[in-house]
């Protein structure tokens, strides 16, 4: 590849030094896929069919076919005696929390206790609000833990996950504290698993019967991420919505324009729906010209109180004044939400019909596309307004590709295309790994045959036996594998 005598020899070199390079690191993850499956304790959960159906049809809507062929395949795993390790992925709001209510309540229904670890403890009241209510009639206790819970609420809520009265635990890592014991954890979820780092994970698997887990992500992966940074997971896909989902309408707003974009708030305000804007920071900064939240949050107030209620959420409050502040805005005692990004995953308010993002070319692809998505969950039509004034051309292309497409997945891929391949992955599984020669997005064509070739040498030798080479390699790799153990 260096000293080429022509250029066809050298395109050729490269070419194999590519599929060397992405040969090698698929063989690892393929490796770290293969162990998992063979882990000797891996639980084989008999859950009752006739239960589950029975709990379907008490849902008050028809799932969509993605999610009936999902369920499908995260049952099949339950009942395998192997180890599940299944990222399940899917755009916002395609319904990824109720696949992970059925899964839980097969469960439930084989004998096990399931967990549900969330990152936020707004999130985790909004989930077990939720599944308390979808539980109602199939006599399944749920419990929620968070770090706020009060040491007189704790006592009793901990006896009763330790002897088995609670079926459906939810929290945040406050599940995997060691004061913690489950009876009989036999399933994990993880929502927004990106937000945990591999040793959380591993101390929630560990708290358990070695329990079957699936993550879950509401940030579509482009197949370029599915085949590296979670090559070693099997991967689920809701790739549909639910049905009379309407599009939010995204438009892209200079600061010129702000007041234009005020008076449509005002519009949807008369006409009883809701609004968020974010910003992305708590308070003014000297370093930075960005359009802090008090300020956005007393400008608004002036134009809109009294005749609507506004109130100003970031993270720097208290955990039980954020979740006063949501389950106000839920219920509409708020109207206008001020916020920082702490609304940008899984916040669930149907009436809410606006997002306006102020600054919105210093927020990541994959971020906007989150909080464009706490949008448009209700009937009414919903928009999203984007206030920026890019200084380069990095900011227009993003702006651009949020105003052509509502697809996740394309987005995911545009962000990943923007953004270049990442660092190598360590422990918190982010970005893309770093390659010496090839270009896991350029190069993806070599990447897809790497994968394909080391997956038929596993389907063909498990145990490597006729190749002592690659299996001297591996024992060398060991220390730098990134497993959950």
């Amino acid at each position: 590849m260096h000293f080429p005598e022509t250029y066809p020899e050298a395109k050729q070199a490269r070419r194999t030094a590519i599929f060397h390079e992405f040969f090698l690191y698929q063989l690892q993850l393929q490796s770290i896929k293969q162990s998992e499956r063979h882990v000797a304790n891996g639980l084989a959960l008999h859950y009752q069919n006739a239960a589950l159906k029975e709990f379907i049809q008490t849902l008050p809507f028809e799932l969509t076919a993605a999610q009936k062929r999902v369920v499908n395949e995260i049952c099949l795993d339950l009942k395998s005696p192997t180890h599940m390790n299944r990222l399940l992925q899917g755009d916002v709001g395609s319904g990824k929390t109720i696949v992970a209510a059925i899964t839980m309540f097969a469960a439930v229904t084989a004998g096990y206790q399931a967990a549900l670890m969330v990152p936020t403890e707004i999130l985790a009241e909004q989930h077990y609000q939720k599944l308390k209510q979808l539980f109602a009639p199939m006599n399944v206790t749920v419990g929620l833990l968070t770090g706020s819970i009060t040491a007189k609420e704790r006592r009793p809520l901990l006896a009763d996950i330790e002897n088995g009265r609670i079926n459906i635990i939810v929290g945040t890592h406050a599940l995997i504290q060691d004061a913690v014991n489950y009876q009989r954890l036999g399933f994990a979820v993880i929502d927004e698993q990106h937000r945990f780092g591999v040793n959380q994970r591993r101390i929630l698997r560990e708290k358990g019967l070695q329990p079957d887990v699936l993550a879950m992500t509401a940030t579509p992966i482009p197949r370029t991420l599915a085949i590296t940074a979670y090559g070693e997971m099997d991967v689920s896909t809701i790739d549909e919505l639910p049905k009379g989902r309407v599009p939010i309408e995204t438009s892209w707003v200079r600061s010129n324009q702000v007041e234009q974009a005020l008076s449509f708030v005002g519009t949807q305000l008369a006409q009883h729906s809701q609004v968020f804007a974010i910003t992305p920071l708590i308070a003014e900064s000297e370093q930075m010209d960005l359009k802090n939240a008090e300020e956005i949050y007393a400008k608004l107030s002036e134009r809109f109180a009294p005749d609507y209620q506004v109130a100003l959420l970031h993270g720097k409050l208290k955990d039980d004044e954020k979740n006063r502040i949501m389950t106000a805005f839920s219920e509409n005692q708020i109207q206008l939400l001020v916020s920082t990004t702490v609304v940008e995953v899984g916040v669930d308010v149907p009436n809410a019909t606006v997002m306006l993002i102020f600054d919105a070319d210093r927020f990541g692809l994959a971020q906007l596309h989150q909080l464009r998505g706490r949008v448009g969950r209700g009937k009414k039509q919903a928009y999203c307004l984007l206030v920026a004034d890019p200084k380069n051309q990095q900011g227009i292309d993003r702006m651009t590709i949020m105003t052509e497409t509502n697809d996740g997945f394309v987005v995911a891929q545009k962000d990943l295309e923007l953004r270049g391949p990442g660092e190598v992955f360590g422990h918190q599984q982010s970005g893309v790994p770093t390659f010496k020669v090839g270009d896991p997005i350029a190069d993806f064509a070599s990447l897809q045959v790497a994968q394909q070739a080391v997956q038929k040498i596993f389907t063909t030798d498990p145990d490597l036996t006729h190749y002592p080479t690659l299996k001297q390699y591996l024992a060398q790799q060991q220390q730098n594998y990134l497993t959950l153990d």
